[in-house]
């Protein structure tokens, strides 16, 4: 017998009704805080996955009663500012996130090397 998969509803914004598609519940956003897997609100989540089409998900997950959990649609750009201000940089190196993992490559400005290292080095 499989594994029944939790599912939620996605939505095309926070404000929209309709829902657009339904994906596996994950928490794929979420860092260890001192105390616990959280996103930085105490008992909220995040995680992140992308629909067949290429468009990306982000969940909200609660823990607070009364309330659901729930997706809405992303761009690319906000994914990738979701995974880098998670610091689960791992992400960016799966097969599912790999154009993430360009435009990382062409958005994110690295830190220029620093060249008095080897002025020193040389006297």
């Amino acid at each position: 017998m499989a594994k029944k998969e939790y599912r939620v509803n996605v939505y095309e914004d926070e404000f929209s009704e309709k829902v657009i598609a339904r994906v596996r519940y994950n928490q794929n956003l979420d860092y260890w805080d001192g105390r616990d897997w959280s996103c930085g609100s105490p008992g909220r989540h995040k995680g992140l996955t992308k629909l067949k089409d290429g468009r990306y998900v982000l969940i909200y997950g609660t823990q607070w009663q009364d309330e659901k959990d729930y997706g809405i649609i992303i761009s690319a750009e906000q994914a990738l500012q979701e995974i880098l201000r998670s610091g689960n940089h791992y992400l960016l190196k799966t097969k599912k996130f790999r154009e993430l993992k360009e435009l990382y490559e062409q958005m994110v400005a690295e830190e220029e090397e620093d060249d008095d290292l080897e002025e020193e080095e040389e006297n």
